[in-house]
This record gives C-alpha cells, sequence and structure tokens, in this order.
C-alpha cells in the first residue's frame, strides 16, 4: 500500500486520496475551515497550507527586506499548497508543522479575523468554534488592524430554521456545498468579492428544504445558527452520549447532547457512519428529541376519560394482571410497536407465548415525506426490530385489531409504546374492553383508551437496539437517567409476568438479549 511521511509519521492511502483525507482518517488534524469529508473540495480557505519537503522544491518570489542595504530585494520562499487538494503520492514527505507553514497558517488566521466582531460572548458558537482553536493554537497575536471593520447584515432569517450572521462569515461556502451535494437545492450562493462577501438565498426563495440544519452543523464558526438552539445552551455545560435517530428507518447515528444539571436534551447533532447516514441527518430527525419530554407519562392510571385516576405502580401491575387473566390467551391481542426497542418488543412477545396468546399486532406511526437521500418513507425505527421479536408470527395492523375487537375474537389488548397511525376515535372500539393495559411512555390514542396505564422509559432512557430498513441492528445507550418509578419495558414485562404466575426464560438485560439471535432466525 504507498505511503506518504506527514510530520515524521508515515501514512498509508489509497490512489487518488489527498494528503487531507488520508491524515484524517488516521486521526491527525491538518487546520482546516472550507475541507469536510463528506462535500466536495474548495480549497478556498488556505489554513490546511502544508510544504512538500521532498523531490524537487517549489519556490515563490517574494521581497525580502535586507539591513545590510535598507532596502527590499528579490528572494524567494517554499510554495506551501492547500492539503486538502494535493493529491498524496507514494515517499512524498510533507511537513504541516514547519517554520514556513506555521507562519502561513498564522498569516491565514489574522486575516481571516480581521474584521471579525468579537461576539464570543454571545454566540452560539463559542466553546466549539475553529476560530477560537485556531487563534490559540496557530496565531496567539494581538489584533493589529487598528481602523474599523467592515460591517454586514446580522440576524438574518434564511428561513423557518437557520438565522445568518454574515460579519462572522469566513466565506468557507460549506453550506452552499451542503445545500448542492447533499440536499440537492440551489438555493444559497456567495455575492459580492473581498471583505464585502455575504452568503445569500435565492430571490424568492428560503432555507426551507429538509436539510436546512446541516447547514448549521457544517459552519465552523457562529455564521449559522439554528432558531431551535439558539441562545439555549453553552456547550462547556452539555454532556454527549451516542444515540440512534428514531425519526424514521434509516436509522442515523447521532450524538445527543444534554446538560446533567436539568436533565434535559438540547440538540442532536449526526454521528459518521459511512454505512448508514455518512455525516447528515434530516432536519425532522434532529428534532426528534422534542419527543422526549413532551406529553410524557410518569404515573400509572386506572380508567378512562374523567374517571382516570393516578395509583402506585405495584397496584397497576395487580390490577393489569387481574384484567388480563380474566381474558382467554386465545382472545387475548398483544400489540407490539414499531418505535420501540428490539429487546422491549421481545420481551413482550415471550410474555404473549407465556401466556399461551397467539395474536400479535403492531402498531406504527403512518409515514411521512421519504427521499433518495437519508429519509426513509417509514417513519418508524424499529419496524425491522418488532418483526424479528415476533419470531416468524404473522403481525397484524392495528386496523386489524379494531375488526377483531369489533368481531369479539378479542376481548383483551396489552400493548406496546405510543405510536400508532390511527386516531383515538378510531380506536373506540377498544374502550368497550375490560381488559386493555398500555406500557408507553407517552401520551398516544392506544393509551388513551387503555384501562390501565403504565408508564415506562423512553429510548433516551434505555440500553436498546433498531433494526433499519437495511437490516443492520444498531445498539444504543442511555442518554438521560430513567425517571423516578418508571423502569424499561422488558423490565415492566418481567414484572407483570411475575404476578401472573408465568415464566419468560430471562430476569435481566444479558438473558433477554441472548434470545434475540433465535427470534430473528426464526423471523427468516
Amino acid at each position: 500500500m504507498p505511503k506518504f511521511v506527514l510530520d515524521g509519521k508515515e501514512i498509508k492511502f489509497e490512489p487518488g486520496e489527498t494528503v487531507m483525507q488520508a491524515a484524517w482518517r488516521e486521526g491527525i488534524e491538518i487546520p482546516h475551515y472550507c475541507w469536510h469529508p463528506g462535500l466536495s473540495i474548495a480549497a478556498n480557505c488556505r489554513m490546511c497550507l502544508v510544504q512538500i519537503e521532498s523531490g524537487r522544491q517549489m519556490a515563490m518570489p517574494q521581497l525580502e527586506f535586507d539591513e545590510t542595504k535598507g532596502e527590499y530585494v528579490p528572494a524567494t520562499k517554499p510554495k506551501l499548497q492547500p492539503a486538502c487538494q494535493l493529491a498524496a503520492a507514494d515517499d512524498m514527505v510533507i511537513s504541516s508543522t514547519n517554520e514556513e507553514v506555521k507562519n502561513a497558517q498564522a498569516s491565514v488566521q489574522e486575516f481571516l479575523l480581521l474584521n471579525h466582531p468579537v461576539d464570543c460572548p454571545i454566540c452560539d458558537q463559542a466553546g466549539e468554534c475553529k476560530l477560537q482553536d485556531y487563534y490559540y493554537e496557530h496565531q496567539g497575536t494581538l489584533k493589529r488592524k487598528l481602523t474599523e471593520p467592515v460591517h454586514k447584515p446580522k440576524g438574518v432569517r434564511f428561513g423557518p430554521t437557520i438565522v445568518y450572521d454574515a460579519e462572522r462569515c469566513i466565506m468557507c461556502t460549506r453550506c452552499i456545498r451542503v445545500c448542492d451535494e447533499v440536499a440537492k437545492d440551489h438555493v444559497l450562493d456567495m455575492r459580492e468579492r473581498g471583505n464585502k462577501n455575504e452568503i445569500i438565498v435565492a430571490p424568492g426563495r428560503e432555507l426551507d428544504h429538509k436539510y436546512t440544519l446541516m447547514t448549521e452543523h457544517v459552519c465552523p464558526v457562529g455564521a449559522l445558527t439554528s432558531q431551535d438552539f439558539r441562545f439555549k445552551a453553552r456547550v462547556w455545560f452539555l454532556k454527549s452520549r451516542p444515540s440512534v435517530c428514531s425519526g424514521c428507518a434509516t436509522g442515523c447515528n447521532s450524538h445527543a447532547d444534554f446538560d446533567p444539571r436539568d436533565g434535559k436534551i438540547y440538540r442532536l447533532r449526526p454521528r459518521d457512519n459511512e454505512d448508514v447516514n455518512k455525516f447528515w441527518m434530516c432536519d425532522d430527525g434532529m428534532m426528534t428529541y422534542h419527543r422526549h419530554d413532551t406529553d410524557r407519562i410518569l404515573m400509572p392510571t386506572i380508567g378512562r376519560g374523567d374517571d382516570r385516576t393516578p395509583i402506585e405502580e405495584h397496584e397497576a401491575l395487580d390490577l393489569a394482571a387481574e384484567q388480563l387473566g380474566a381474558v382467554d390467551p386465545s382472545k387475548l391481542a398483544v400489540v407490539l410497536n414499531a418505535q420501540s426497542s428490539t429487546e422491549d418488543n421481545l420481551g413482550l412477545a415471550k410474555l404473549a407465548a407465556a401466556l399461551g396468546a397467539t395474536g400479535l399486532y403492531l402498531a406504527a406511526l403512518g409515514g411521512w415525506e421519504g427521499d433518495d437521500i437519508l429519509r426513509s418513507a417509514d417513519n418508524n425505527p424499529n419496524r425491522g426490530g418488532a418483526i424479528q421479536a415476533a419470531a416468524g408470527v404473522p403481525l397484524k395492523s392495528v386496523a386489524e385489531l379494531v375488526s377483531d375487537v369489533q368481531s369479539g375474537t378479542v376481548q383483551g389488548v396489552i400493548a406496546l409504546g405510543w405510536a400508532t397511525a390511527e386516531k383515538l376515535e378510531e380506536l373506540a372500539p377498544l374502550v368497550a374492553l375490560n381488559a386493555v393495559v398500555s406500557l408507553t411512555s407517552h401520551v398516544g390514542p392506544i393509551p388513551a383508551a387503555a384501562s390501565v396505564t403504565i408508564p415506562v422509559a423512553d429510548i433516551f432512557e434505555i440500553d436498546g437496539t433498531f433494526v433499519n430498513e437495511k437490516g443492520i441492528a444498531q445498539s444504543f445507550g442511555p442518554v438521560l437517567p430513567l425517571p423516578a418509578g418508571v423502569e424499561p419495558a422488558w423490565k415492566t414485562v418481567c414484572d407483570l409476568a411475575r404476578v401472573l404466575g408465568v415464566e419468560l426464560g430471562f430476569d435481566d438485560l444479558k438473558g433477554l438479549r441472548a434470545g434475540l439471535e433465535d427470534a430473528a432466525e426464526a423471523a427468516q
């Protein structure tokens, strides 16, 4: 495999790769602003300049002050090249840290900061801004410009999700390339030249496609800010945990950023995965964290409508077991959910098998607008996992459940999750049943029709797995701690099984997961 030497370290590369790509893959950061691994090469920020020290040296003419003569005389200096555009060659020797390169990096950094406002105290990018990082790493000198900086538009609304500050913009053009190359919508462009440059929206348009938040995500400075996150939190107070997006069957990998002081998630960001979402997420996926603390159920209840009453957890389990035990297992419907983890679905499927119930159903959201970029037409993250959990037993729809209730085939229901495409009025026949037990984290049509509602953990609070539309099983861990008195659904199923007097064959997550492979094989 060919290799080159960068700052004394051998770097292997694939033919056609640039020096920047090969170094990035090895975890080595060459300073840059405009380059992004998922976008085309612009090479306009000039921060990634490096010197080729091997082979024939390229030189640039310059004027150098001669102190003996007291005047400037012709001289040369090494010609530096942008690493993002420089094709890697075998046995090439490169420096990104010698004195010539450091001087160039400091000069580029100083140039970019000439007219940059000192907005750091109020800028949402503060704490994760490349201008700040590289200033301390590659410049660290006082500002020499004494004249008034160039002023440009501030707080410009680009669309419903993005605000633009032209004074902070360094014209890296990442946002333009995201729109062109990821969203396939040329809605952003650049106008004017030099220090008059600014990003603009196409006349008569707004930045309103499905990937607008990616323009903010790739911005290396604070020029583009998200309306959703703007002035909400400081990044140095936030912690991050890896997660998987619950927005659709693509299963984009994400970072969930939360503040441990208030136990609140403030944003989701894409997590790189070449096999699933590369470097991107759609806007709707990045907003799914709002579900966590919206319409949350944290207290067990009995009764329906105005008669709904909060009760203790052990009372809810006892009453649920009493109602379910009075139903003939052949007439008990067990409803899995495409929004719940594979583990939670498998736990409920095992309870169905232990009780002798064979009527399995699947609740799911009804779909949204998909595309050929990332968004699956199925806006459920785990339909595949629910099907696997059923271990080959056909899953009927909620519409079929309603019909079976009306025909008398079903006389009791135990349902997982809040998500279903049907509205409450369409589930009216369920209200006539004495036994409808809902294990849910949020308000929804089935929980609203339930005679007993038992709260369970949300996906941001559990260890779990989603199986995406490609059949890739992706595990995720808890981002936030469990609320008091709330357990994962599989654990609540275990507790319910004990009250019902049946054995499920597992009593912890490890034991439950031991059955995942068998269930997946049976589902094929």
